[in-house]
């Protein structure tokens, strides 16, 4: 249905369909720059994951780092802060260290995001299939390995 007075500026993004979710996130660098093939910037945004689930109740499971964007899978707790807020916040911090690591100046990540929640251990695994083959389609590695992934329990 149109609606002549309405304007979609950003990405629609669905409500959860229960209290925790498993949510595929897709973000990607401002301008895609290619800042993110280095372990500097691994290392910033894993230590800030890491300490997701302590401080926002979010925490991250499998995760690749591409040049130009991140994919990752995540959970929240019960009580985790919105997803919104918490992609917001991590953005902020690792925009701030990685400009400090790669003497540029930000934005680093682009404002929106893409988001999908997983319905099942099958969405889960076709969704970590195509991160995976991500990297091979885009010639930067001819099988899976010597990618930046990483990844943590959910």
């Amino acid at each position: 249905m149109h609606h002549p007075t309405w304007q979609h500026r950003h990405l629609a993004h669905v409500p959860s369909f229960r209290d925790n979710p498993i949510v595929f996130v897709t973000t990607s660098m401002h301008q895609r720059k290619r800042l993110l093939a280095n372990t500097q910037c691994h290392e910033i945004l894993r230590a800030i994951w890491e300490k997701s689930m302590k401080v926002d109740g979010w925490c991250v499971g499998h995760y690749i780092l591409m040049p130009d964007h991140v994919h990752l899978f995540a959970r929240p707790a019960i009580d985790a802060r919105p997803m919104a807020d918490w992609i917001k916040m991590w953005k902020s911090i690792s925009s701030r260290k990685i400009a400090a690591v790669l003497a540029t100046s930000p934005p680093i990540w682009q404002a929106d995001y893409f988001d999908r929640y997983l319905r099942s251990s099958e969405n889960y695994s076709q969704k970590w299939h195509y991160v995976e083959q991500n990297a091979v389609r885009a010639g930067l590695v001819i099988r899976k390995t010597g990618l930046i992934v990483g990844s943590f329990t959910i």
